[in-house]
């Protein structure tokens, strides 16, 4: 494929993943960061832990081979210490043949034969050594000596397939010139089956650890992540809350706006009672606004409820006249009122009576029959909305004041936002049968001392 073409695919990629993290939601972003979160933090862990368990793991290698040539090494300089020459200067063996058991740890000399380096003969081998390794084995480790001219240690295998350690120490003739090469190599071995298999359950102590370690922290990325990104998604909702709050509170005055104009044009009103009713609308609108930014406010957390002395009994009348006068299909609203005074936020208390009316109009009377409401107050702070409906839905009984859950055709932000605003003066609002058969709310709030 020509440059061209791979960059006009990978720019086609790009272009395709952008669309679809445009078409995911706020908080499908959200998710979608805190998966990435979590598997950073996992793979940072995973670094770090596979990266100490390799330096372990070679520590540990390195350790048991210098433990091994560390042994061997003082074998072959006792043994080499029992090397003699005659008067010729040759080698002889018979003092560390009589004097050292060659058979365990098996000790072989080997001789350079010459001037050539590579050319070793076997002087002495043990006649039955414990461990036994091919003679090739035994001339490779004497030729590696002799080439570093130093001693070499290295991995082999037995016959058997056993793992051993082959050490390989020169040694010089007496009174040999300083450039002269050595005059044999001393070769032992030493069985590493113990240590290997010490080595092995260390590796897979330590892969198995790394797993779990490795786990455990994709599992805490997870939880902090969750933590990190939970007052985001909390904003979120709190966001679409408002939303529909408003969208909610608004639609009903937004109707009779309409509805108002749609008859001015019409001509069968007077134009000094459209503009009466035009402006208690806006003003009616304004509150409205007012008091989902006030409650928008309150639910983040940046204001408190404004709490203060308020009669209780004037603000239900004037809500009921209110909704009396916004309602055209000749539905009746009772106050029986006593003088009651409780702490709490005006506006936000004109919002919950508000509701608590507005739904018991709105579903508290069959089709095609006005609703007749009781309202009652009492000195306790006690206050009664009471329909002659059917009555509660079965169906949404246990769950009446969860948003979109009152049925019958409502969104239920009217009934969730009332009991937001008792519980968030510290009282109560519940619902159940009333005594003419419909649904009866009963809002309770704090009085003063």
């Amino acid at each position: 494929m020509s440059p061209a073409r791979l960059s006009g695919s990978w720019s086609r990629r790009r272009s395709r993943a952008r669309d679809r993290s445009r078409t995911l939601t706020p908080t499908a972003r959200v998710l979608r960061l805190r998966r990435r979160i979590s598997l950073l933090f996992a793979l940072t862990s995973a670094v770090g832990l596979v990266a100490m368990a390799v330096l372990a793991v070679r520590s540990d290698s390195g350790r048991w081979r210098e433990q091994l040539d560390h042994t061997m090494d003082a074998d072959t300089s006792w043994a080499l210490g029992l090397l003699e020459t005659d008067a010729d200067g040759q080698l002889v063996l018979d003092v560390l043949a009589d004097s050292v058991d060659t058979a365990c740890p098996p000790l072989t000399v080997l001789l350079v034969d010459g001037d050539d380096p590579a050319a070793l003969t076997v002087e002495h081998a043990p006649a039955k050594p414990c461990l036994t390794v091919s003679r090739a084995v035994v001339l490779e480790a004497g030729r590696a000596a002799v080439r570093a001219d130093g001693v070499r240690a290295f991995d082999g295998r037995t016959t058997d397939g056993d793992p051993v350690r082959v050490f390989a120490q020169p040694f010089y003739a007496p009174e040999a010139a300083d450039d002269a090469g050595p005059q044999g190599v001393l070769v032992t071995l030493a069985d590493a089956t113990a240590q290997r298999d010490d080595h092995r359950r260390l590796v897979w102590l330590v892969t198995g650890g790394c797993v779990v370690l490795v786990l455990l922290s994709a599992g805490v990325g997870h939880v902090l992540s969750g933590r990190a990104v939970r007052p985001a998604l909390a904003a979120l909702d709190r966001q679409e809350a408002f939303l529909a709050d408003a969208a909610h509170d608004l639609r009903t005055p937004a109707a009779s706006l309409r509805t108002l104009a749609e008859t001015a044009l019409r001509g069968e009103t007077d134009g000094a009672d459209v503009h009466r009713r035009t402006l208690r609308l806006a003003e009616g609108m304004g509150r409205l606004v007012d008091g989902l930014l006030t409650r928008a406010r309150l639910m983040s957390g940046t204001a408190a409820v404004a709490r203060q002395p308020l009669r209780l009994d004037q603000l239900v009348e004037a809500v009921a006249e209110e909704a009396v006068e916004a309602s055209s299909e000749g539905h009746r609203v009772r106050v029986e009122a006593e003088e009651t005074v409780v702490v709490a936020d005006p506006d936000l208390v004109r919002r919950a009576v508000g509701n608590l009316l507005d739904n018991a109009l709105a579903h508290g009377h069959a089709p095609g029959v006005p609703a007749d409401v009781l309202v009652a107050v009492a000195r306790d702070g006690t206050l009664t909305v009471e329909d002659a409906g059917p009555g509660l839905p079965p169906e949404v009984a246990g769950a009446l004041f969860e948003r979109f859950r009152s049925g019958s055709g409502s969104t239920g932000l009217g009934l969730s936002i009332a009991s937001w605003v008792a519980h968030a003066h510290g009282g109560t609002l519940t619902a159940g049968r009333g005594a003419r058969g419909g649904a009866r709310f009963v809002l309770r709030l704090p009085s003063p001392d």
